[in-house]
C-alpha cells in the first residue's frame, strides 16, 4: 500500500530533470525524493518514439520497485513520446509530466510573437501540436530546436562561449522578429536562463515550467492523501545510467545540494538492474 512517507520519483533523460527537482525542493522540501538521469541515452530528442517508451517504461519499473508514490516525467521529450503509454501501462500509478507553457506565453504577449525552444521530438509529438492549437490562436510562435545546448548542460557549460553562440544565433533571428516572451520547451533550458535574459534583455519574459510542475506534484499529493507533513528536509537518491561522478560533480552547480550518485545499467531497452 503507497504510504505518505514513500518517495517521489522522478526521472529524465539526463541532468535537465533537476530544474524541475529544484523547484520540488523549494515547495515541499519534507518529501523523499529518487531521481533518475538516464545519461547512457541522452539526448532523448532524436530517437525514435517506441524507443524512448521503452526507457520510460523500464524507469518507471525502477522507481516504483523503490515504492516511489507518484512519478515525475521531468523531460519533455518522454512526456510527448511516452506519458500516455505510461498512464495506459501503470493505471493506479499518478504520473506528472511536462507541457511547452504555450498557453501563459499567448495570453501574456504583447507584440503577438512568442519563441519556444525544446527539442525535435517535442515539436513533432501531439501534445505540442494540440497546446499551440488549443490556446495559441492569432499568435505567432517561432521554434527552435537549441542543437547542441543540452549537451551543453550536460557538461555544466551554462554561460561558456559556446552556448552564448548556439542561443545567440537561436535567439537573435527571433528577436528581429519581436518576441517578447520565450517558452523553456526542454528541462535542461531553464539552468541557461540568466544567460539568455543577457541575451533578449528585460523586456522579453522567459517561461520556467518548473515551478507549475512542481505545484501540480503537491496538488496531487494532497488529492490522494499522500502528502507528507511538512517539517524536516527529506532525502535524495540519486541514479545515473552513465558516469556517477560526473553527474554528481554536476549536483551542486545545478541544484545547489550535493549527493551520492549510484551507477546503474540497462539489461535491455526495458530493464534496468543495480
Amino acid at each position: 500500500m503507497t504510504s505518505q512517507n514513500h518517495p517521489i520519483g522522478v526521472f529524465d533523460s539526463g541532468v535537465g530533470g533537476l530544474s524541475v527537482l529544484r523547484a520540488m525542493r523549494a515547495q515541499m522540501p519534507e518529501e523523499d525524493v529518487i531521481y533518475f538521469g538516464d545519461q547512457g541515452h541522452v539526448p532523448y530528442g532524436p530517437r525514435p518514439m517506441q524507443q524512448i517508451q521503452h526507457f520510460s517504461e523500464g524507469i518507471t519499473r525502477f522507481l516504483l520497485a523503490q515504492n516511489a508514490k507518484l512519478i515525475v516525467v521531468a523531460c519533455n521529450t518522454a512526456s510527448a513520446a511516452a506519458l500516455k503509454h505510461l498512464r495506459e501501462k501503470f493505471p493506479e500509478v499518478p504520473f506528472v509530466g511536462m507541457e511547452p507553457a504555450v498557453k501563459p506565453a499567448a495570453e501574456h504577449t504583447r507584440t503577438g510573437v512568442v519563441g519556444v525552444l525544446a527539442t525535435p521530438a517535442t515539436f513533432q509529438g501531439a501534445l505540442y501540436a494540440s497546446v499551440v492549437e488549443r490556446f495559441a490562436h492569432g499568435v505567432q510562435v517561432l521554434q527552435h530546436t537549441c542543437p547542441g545546448l543540452v549537451g551543453q548542460v550536460e557538461q555544466g557549460d551554462l554561460d561558456g562561449p559556446r552556448t552564448r553562440a548556439i542561443l545567440e544565433e537561436v535567439l537573435l533571428p527571433m528577436m528581429e522578429q519581436h518576441i517578447d516572451t520565450v517558452v523553456m520547451g526542454c528541462t535542461h533550458y531553464p539552468f541557461v536562463i540568466p544567460l539568455i535574459q543577457q541575451i533578449v534583455g528585460t523586456d522579453v519574459r522567459v517561461i520556467d515550467p518548473a515551478p507549475a510542475v512542481a505545484r501540480q506534484v503537491r496538488r496531487l499529493l494532497e488529492a490522494g492523501g499522500l502528502k507528507r507533513s511538512e517539517g524536516g528536509a527529506g532525502s535524495m537518491r540519486f541514479y545515473t545510467s552513465g558516469d556517477a561522478g560526473a553527474v554528481q560533480s554536476l549536483l551542486p552547480v545545478l541544484l545547489g545540494e550535493s549527493s551520492q550518485v549510484q551507477a546503474v545499467h540497462w539489461k535491455s531497452d526495458l530493464e534496468i538492474e543495480r
